[in-house]
């Protein structure tokens, strides 16, 4: 799932590029427009394990939407501050870089488990 914060396109690349083996959609797409963060997270969680890429660091910060996805199933994967701020194409440079690290790292936590895409490191730092 990409997030309200990141443009669709990047859903529909992602989408193309991993078609048969990902099924990648945008938040609009699924809960339309403006749909709060709480809103969605409980949804998601009631359908089972979903990964977030996004560029909504207030869900790592805010407590109420901090509980409700630390609680939940999910596993995120937040663009760090500086690649939020970054081009399109930086930011799927980036996630095309670390895509192989994302999956496994997702398949190795738990639900609730928050981690930031590095700007230029391979790391992936826990939120």
């Amino acid at each position: 799932m990409v997030d309200e914060n990141l443009p669709p396109a990047m859903a529909k690349a992602l989408a193309a590029l991993f078609a048969g083996k990902h099924e990648i959609i945008h938040l609009r797409q699924k809960f339309g427009p403006g749909v709060k963060d709480t809103e969605w997270i409980a949804s998601l969680n009631s359908e089972g394990h979903w990964i977030i890429i996004s560029a909504d660091r207030r869900i790592a910060k805010n407590k109420a939407e901090q509980q409700a996805f630390k609680g939940s199933k999910l596993v995120g994967f937040f663009l760090a501050p500086g690649l939020q701020r970054a081009k399109l194409t930086k930011q799927m440079e980036r996630l095309m870089a670390l895509w192989e690290t994302i999956e496994k790292q997702a398949e190795l936590v738990g639900g609730g488990a928050m981690f930031e895409i590095p700007m230029k490191s391979t790391k992936l730092n826990q939120i």
